[in-house]
């Protein structure tokens, strides 16, 4: 098959860009597949962050961009057998055998209303979502088409290193509509590992492992300063093999996205699925995150990990855990043996089964 990925934030790196390249590589070992995309540098560096294999895909020029009129975009997509799309709610117009729409948040609106949306509409073959509770909230967007969750894939890097007294989270640094609060939560959670180390808790490190953009450096800087005089460390930009590094020698790893935010107005602030959590339960640290979002369909409560509502909570069962070892050798094991149902090998069969729908 001749297959077409778009990705129109592939200059981002997100965790939504190696999830379609993904798609693209594993695709790529059967298949005719090509990128619509027309910067190269781009894609060469989210193969690098990421650790892609994609020497099997083609750059195409990219026909979705907006400069590209709708007849040359139909005169080539007609040639695809299928295409993938990452989509936030619109839908292109394409003359592709077969039209895949992946959605990795919940959504405020979808291009549904009107003649040409429903003609749209009716192209698409299905819609593939990154997690259940991605899909719930979508689903009312989308009612008559077919759809299905296709859960990121997740692979461990490096070797098993000597546990530390150590917790880690791992996430992008932004604010949030233009105010200091920042989606992930770090400040929360920095200021919790205060009130820790402030109650007694010591011997203890907290590290926050951040992807930054120059444009959220400021906001950064202020954080750090936060967190002066406590043994908090930050990692900026790491390496994906220093990134596996501190997830091997991490006991505990953090979560909080969503914490305090009304998630019934703005599902999209929690959580969607939870890609980093999946990489510290399989490198064997025992996640404590918020009960919230895509997080709980990895954990199952005091099984393979910890979900808390309350800073309270949240404490208590980090406490837990540095308290008892043998509650948290057990629910490493149980972490390491859950990240596996998250595999490439599994990614990889379930969209060779999906685009032979």
């Amino acid at each position: 098959m001749r297959i077409g990925i778009f990705d129109p934030y592939l200059d981002d790196g997100g965790g939504g860009e190696k999830y379609m390249l993904t798609i693209a590589e594993c695709l790529a070992a059967q298949h005719d597949v090509s990128l619509f995309w027309d910067n190269k540098a781009d894609l060469d560096a989210v193969k690098k962050r990421f650790s892609l294999a994609l020497n099997g895909v083609r750059l195409q020029k990219n026909v979705f961009a907006s400069h590209i009129s709708m007849w040359e975009r139909l005169h080539v997509t007609q040639q695809y057998d299928a295409i993938i799309v990452l989509s936030d709610g619109s839908i292109p117009l394409t003359l592709s055998k077969k039209l895949f729409l992946h959605i990795q948040q919940p959504l405020s609106h979808a291009e549904t209303a009107g003649i040409m949306a429903g003609f749209k509409t009716a192209r698409i073959t299905s819609v593939f979502y990154n997690s259940s509770y991605t899909k719930e909230y979508n689903r009312k967007l989308f009612p008559s088409t077919k759809n299905t969750i296709l859960y990121p894939p997740v692979t461990i890097y490096g070797k098993q290193l000597e546990k530390e007294n150590l917790i880690l989270h791992v996430g992008r640094y932004r604010k949030v509509k233009g105010t200091q609060s920042d989606y992930k939560k770090q400040q929360f959670m920095l200021e919790t590992f205060k009130k820790m180390v402030d109650d007694g808790l010591r011997g203890w490190k907290f590290i926050i492992a951040a992807g930054l953009k120059d444009t959220d450096t400021d906001a950064f800087v202020e954080l750090q300063t936060m967190g002066k005089g406590y043994p908090i460390e930050y990692q900026i930009n790491v390496s994906n093999e220093a990134l596996f590094n501190l997830y091997h020698k991490a006991k505990i790893y953090w979560h909080a996205s969503g914490f305090g935010e009304n998630l019934h107005a703005y599902p999209e602030l929690a959580e969607h699925f939870g890609i980093s959590t999946v990489e510290a339960m399989g490198s064997g640290a025992v996640p404590v995150v918020l009960n919230a979002g895509g997080q709980k369909e990895i954990i199952n409560n005091n099984v393979n990990g910890l979900l808390w509502t309350t800073q309270e909570e949240f404490i208590e069962k980090t406490q837990s855990v540095i308290q008892n070892q043998e509650l948290r050798e057990h629910l490493s094991l149980n972490a390491i043996k859950r990240s596996k149902d998250f595999s490439k090998e599994k990614f990889c069969q379930n969209i060779h089964e999906l685009i032979r729908m």
